[in-house]
């Protein structure tokens, strides 16, 4: 039976809304990667030029960051079942706009960019809506769980969806990754369909500007919720990795394409086997303590990769580092939606949304101007140890997030 309670509790997949929703979101999620890799494609094919190409994932994160919180205070305002299906809907259009420029148009670069961001746009309001869901739709004992399993939907889209993506591409063009995009949001819409009407509790928030300064007063003022944002920014602000695979690769081993392939397929491996044996930490009640030991094995694995001194076993660092960050960010956002009250937590969701989304950009920029000035190794080995710091600093100073208990 111990043995058993190690492996992913499915648990929360008997409720059949939420398995609807988690259907849905996850093919959305496969989707969303045809797109990822479609985008990538259409604008190196008409630039040739990397600038452009790393403004594709600019072009996404930048409505998230500049609206999220406006986004948050309406998700707070308003039934977020609504809220989640129009912005669905809006999602699945600029899909279908992608798609009508892809074979009738050939849209400019710039003309491109704005569709994602207009995606983007409407990502901002669906995803803290989302965040939303799974408190009223399982029991406090079972949100982790639950989060584990959309975890792992999302990671297996992230694994799947790149390669079906480079099949269709080759196939059939950008344009059949941008329909099937279009078609998995219609799974998504039809999980949402099954969800009751999710109306805030209690007195609504307040609208525009000053909603969005009662989320803020919030997070400065509650250290739980407050010291776990912190722990995750920690995480990607000063040790995230991505940038700096290119440099690594050449100074440590030598530049082959083949170890540098596996990098990223590396960290998510971790996390997909992080995710399987999800029993391990989300049926533990200490989801405090266990967030910062993940957060703390992150920097410290990659810490380790940085010094590995042979390419497996660097590889295997990075494995150890994709499941510290699967056990950090489920912990993470189980801690967050069990504290928040519900009426800031569509809020509270949006920063959580902006933190995921915005710490591992600026991340990857300091990893990139530490290693101009020095070395890849170096740039590593200090964001490492920095982010190692920093998660035991945040320990010692919220004793209220050491202690919490589900």
């Amino acid at each position: 039976m111990a043995l058993l309670n190690a492996f992913l509790d499915l648990n929360p997949l008997r409720t059949r809304i939420y398995r609807r929703l988690w259907l849905g979101q996850t093919a959305s999620a496969f989707g969303g990667q045809l797109t990822v890799v479609a985008v990538l494609y259409q604008v190196w094919e008409a630039t040739g030029n990397p600038v452009w190409t790393g403004a594709v994932g600019l072009a996404g994160a930048l409505p998230l960051m500049v609206f999220g919180l406006f986004a948050g205070t309406m998700v707070d305002r308003r039934d977020r079942r609504l809220v989640y299906l129009v912005g669905m809907t809006g999602q699945a259009c600029c899909s279908l706009l992608l798609a009508g420029q892809a074979f009738f148009l050939d849209l400019p670069v710039v003309g491109l960019l704005g569709l994602v961001a207009a995606q983007g746009c409407f990502g901002a309001a669906t995803g803290p809506a989302a965040r939303t869901f799974l408190p009223r739709l399982l029991p406090p004992e079972k949100l982790a769980a639950g989060l584990a399993l959309t975890r792992i939907g999302f990671q297996t889209a992230m694994l799947a969806g790149p390669a079906v993506g480079g099949l269709v591409l080759a196939a059939w063009g950008v344009g059949a990754c941008y329909v099937v995009d279009a078609v998995t949001f219609c799974a998504a819409l039809y999980g949402a369909f099954g969800l009751p009407a999710m109306k805030p509790e209690g007195s609504a928030s307040r609208p525009g500007l000053r909603g969005v300064l009662d989320g803020l007063v919030f997070l400065v003022r509650e250290p739980v919720v407050r010291g776990a944002l912190v722990t995750d920014l920690a995480a990607t602000v000063l040790s995230m990795p991505i940038s700096l695979f290119p440099l690594v690769n050449a100074e440590r081993f030598g530049g082959d394409p083949r170890t540098f392939g596996l990098f990223l397929s590396a960290i998510a491996v971790g996390g997909v086997v992080a995710s399987v044996l999800s029993g391990v930490f989300t049926r533990r009640a200490r989801q405090g303590v266990t967030m910062l030991v993940g957060a703390t094995a992150w920097g410290a694995a990659l810490t380790a990769f940085a010094l590995a001194p042979n390419p497996w076993l660097g590889l295997g660092f990075l494995a150890v580092a994709g499941a510290a960050d699967t056990v950090s960010v489920v912990s993470r956002s189980t801690i967050v939606q069990l504290v928040t009250p519900n009426p800031l937590l569509g809020r509270v969701a949006a920063a959580e949304q902006i933190v995921g989304r915005g710490g591992p950009e600026i991340g990857n920029l300091r990893g990139g101007l530490v290693a101009a000035a020095t070395t890849g190794t170096f740039a590593l080995v200090s964001g490492g140890l920095a982010c190692v710091a920093a998660v035991l600093l945040v320990a010692a100073s919220t004793p209220g997030l050491r202690r919490f208990r589900v």
